[in-house]
């Protein structure tokens, strides 16, 4: 078997186009050597056997790579469009065809690369609101004063705390949060390796406060493991985990983002408050308090400067504080 056919094959594509089996290759490339994601590569698996079956349809299944120009992939993305796509759909199928086109220039399966003359499409900038320091906190404080009504909301008060503390406190990703193993809290360091796009691995700082409900959790959580029969993975096993311990234990990203919409809610914070939002609260409210820009980089994982920039929003009250202690006219 070539490499890449059981791609092809587990995507139900049986076609014998060049465009398939190429395809199917840098997916295979992606998932073995580049070590991305699940999701990535199901997310570009979809979206590049989508273009091949437009390719093989519009040129014919013989037809070289080669032969593919920059207005083939622009008309692609007009049907798009056409179907209704937004923009942002649009996009992401344009950035999985770049990166196999990136790959096919550089395995030199083409002379030159057509992906490079067509524009990204325009998207607007929709930052989501970021609940002030004080409502975050209110939140997170209100797991110590709670009453039974109150706790109704929380499954697992102890766990459930421990994941708000996380996911705002280390500014984690939800994906990071849940693939968070036991042994990867290093206590004496005060931090925790986390492993986030492309299996890219870092540590981020462990606060006090997300410490202390991570100790208030593992009594319980170990408690749940011997009953179900995995003391195995008291040391080892999952940090963050479902409530019965069911399979490996370890809790979903859809669930993660149930409890914090749920218990968000019962708060009385926004209904589009989830996982991501923590982390962007965690981004802006420490540029609000003077973290440098590159800092807060390092902490949440980006590559890019200008992605920190986009999730980081400085507000109109600290606007006005830098106008006051800096212009000389303000003064």
């Amino acid at each position: 078997m070539k490499p890449g056919q059981d791609i092809a094959t587990r995507s139900g594509k049986t076609s014998s186009s060049e465009f398939h089996s190429l395809a199917a290759q840098f997916l295979f490339t992606l998932e073995n050597e580049r070590n991305a994601s699940a999701h990535t590569v199901r997310a570009y698996r979809r979206e590049l056997f989508a273009f091949a079956a437009y390719l093989a349809e519009e040129l014919g299944s013989g037809t070289s790579i080669s032969a593919v120009e920059h207005l083939h992939i622009r008309a692609y993305l007009g049907r798009l469009y056409e179907r209704g796509l937004a923009k942002a759909s649009a996009a992401r199928a344009l950035a999985a065809i770049r990166s196999w086109f990136r790959w096919l220039a550089k395995e030199h399966r083409i002379a030159q690369n057509p992906a490079t003359l067509v524009s990204t499409p325009k998207l607007p900038q929709h930052l989501p609101r970021v609940p002030s320091m004080e409502e975050v906190n209110g939140l997170l404080n209100s797991f110590e004063s709670a009453g039974e009504k109150e706790h109704d909301a929380a499954a697992w008060p102890e766990r459930d705390r421990m994941i708000f503390e996380l996911l705002y406190g280390c500014g984690m990703r939800n994906s990071e949060l849940v693939g968070i193993d036991m042994s990867d809290i290093h206590w004496k360091n005060d931090a925790i390796l986390v492993r986030g796009k492309g299996r890219k691995q870092r540590y981020v700082p462990l606060g006090d406060e997300a410490a202390h409900a991570i100790r208030a959790y593992q009594p319980a959580r170990e408690e749940r493991l011997r009953a179900a029969g995995k003391a195995a993975l008291i040391d080892t096993g999952p940090l963050v985990m479902n409530v019965r311990a069911r399979g490996s234990a370890r809790l979903t990203t859809r669930s993660v983002g149930r409890i914090v919409k749920r218990i968000a809610l019962s708060r009385g914070l926004p209904a589009d408050v989830h996982p991501h939002t923590l982390r962007h609260a965690f981004g802006t409210h420490m540029l609000e308090e003077g973290a440098d820009l590159r800092a807060i980089q390092e902490m949440l994982g980006h590559e890019r400067l200008s992605t920190t920039q986009r999730y980081t929003q400085l507000t109109t009250g600290q606007v006005q504080r830098v106008y006051d202690e800096t212009h000389p006219r303000a003064r």
